[in-house]
């Protein structure tokens, strides 16, 4: 009986998405990697938080079938007494700020994206923009899954 619930226990990972505004990239990064196991305990958060999850997020999200209209940016402040398996930081900006979160954190990775917050060009442009974004992050964190669902069975 003890083997079982250390295996439950050893399944289950507490994950924290960090990017700047946790308006877009670490906002699109939790939900997909929430959709990929339920036994995932996943937050994201930003360094400077905006005041809310782009409109341009949600509709690509939307479009993946992910409904972030709730979804508000965290400030990393919230979580840093939490432990955590990872921290993953998902744009270099937050990789620059991040070094002070000191909480409990087995594992740091870095998967990098771009922001399409900077992308110009007409709407049609800067959402396509978007979702090229959107599949980057959900083809990197689909392979991060891999590799973590990988470590649980070794």
């Amino acid at each position: 009986m003890l083997i079982n619930y250390y295996r439950i226990e050893k399944m289950k990972k507490n994950i924290l998405i960090i990017c700047t505004g946790n308006t877009c990239r670490s906002q699109m990064a939790e939900h997909f990697l929430k959709s990929l196991d339920p036994e995932l305990n996943v937050s994201s958060a930003g360094t400077e938080p905006g005041k809310a999850v782009s409109t341009r997020t949600i509709k690509v999200m939307a479009e993946a079938g992910f409904d972030l209209s709730h979804s508000k940016p965290k400030h990393i402040d919230q979580f840093v007494t939490s432990p955590f398996d990872y921290v993953i930081t998902v744009c270099d900006l937050a990789r620059k700020n991040c070094p002070v979160f000191f909480g409990l954190v087995k594992n740091r990775i870095h998967i990098g994206f771009e922001d399409p917050a900077h992308a110009t060009g007409t709407e049609t442009e800067v959402m396509q923009q978007y979702r090229k974004i959107r599949d980057q992050i959900r083809n990197s964190f689909i392979e991060f899954y891999e590799r973590i669902k990988k470590s649980n069975h070794d």
